[in-house]
């Protein structure tokens, strides 16, 4: 929200609000327990019964020419599935369904997310951190089950000289488990990122009134290029995803 204040402050502008949670049904920020609704829980669910439309209630038809849904998940599942099968190889394509039910969740919050009065669920952390944490967890117990203690050459550099083997090994199991926090946080951050950059042009065009041109323009724009980042966001995550699935599938360093 943007006013014009009495202090000497004048423009108040305050970004950071959109991001609060709030409880669907009252009770205040500090009523907020693990069981209770709000729109956070709101939001994903929005984003998980996007998804099953697109994906199921689209293509109930299974036409050979398909209309426009159809065309739109058929589309996605081409793009995902060979994504998979290009990074993480033939044995990866076994993953795909997981994959691929990854990439239309964060693509369809993303996208939900720019609508107005919506809540953009993928700029809290908390939501990112399961997503990164789940896909960690999973390639870690998939290379142990698969490959045994074979899964630990992927941190051995046996290509190096073998004096500097210990140190890059103690560098690559520093940089694995980073994995989960780059992961998580790149995401995060993007999209919050840009949803402040627009509460604060929409905050000066509230204020200008009939003088906003520049900053209406200025919102188009950020707008058009947050749609581009929304997706682009969703296919970050995902193919680091299948980067980590390979390394899981052939640990080889």
């Amino acid at each position: 929200m943007a006013d014009a204040a009495a202090g000497p402050s004048g423009l108040q502008i305050h970004p950071m609000d959109q991001f609060v949670v709030q409880p669907l049904f009252g009770g205040g920020e500090g009523g907020i327990a693990f069981y209770t609704l709000t729109n956070v829980t709101l939001w994903m669910a929005l984003a998980v019964l996007g998804t099953a439309l697109l994906l199921v209630w689209g293509t109930r038809a299974r036409a050979v020419v398909p209309g426009r849904m159809q065309s739109v998940a058929e589309l996605a599942y081409g793009f995902v599935y060979t994504m998979v099968e290009d990074v993480s190889g033939k044995d990866g394509v076994r993953y795909f369904p997981y994959i691929m039910t990854l990439f239309m969740f964060i693509l369809m919050a993303n996208m939900l997310g720019l609508l107005p009065m919506s809540f953009a669920t993928t700029s809290h952390i908390a939501v990112t951190a399961i997503l990164a944490l789940a896909v960690f967890l999973s390639v870690t117990v998939l290379g142990f089950v698969l490959n045994g203690s074979k899964f630990l050459g992927l941190f051995w550099v046996s290509s190096a000289p073998l004096a500097l083997r210990p140190i890059l090994a103690v560098i690559e199991v520093i940089s694995y488990f980073v994995r989960p926090v780059s992961h998580s946080i790149r995401l995060a951050g993007n999209i919050m990122a840009g949803h402040a950059v627009l509460k604060v042009f929409a905050g000066f065009a509230g204020v200008l009134g009939l003088g906003s041109i520049l900053p209406i323009a200025a919102i188009s724009t950020i707008y058009a290029l947050e749609t581009l980042v929304a997706f682009i966001q969703a296919y970050v995550f995902t193919i680091l995803t299948c980067v980590y699935l390979k390394d899981a599938l052939h640990p080889a360093h």
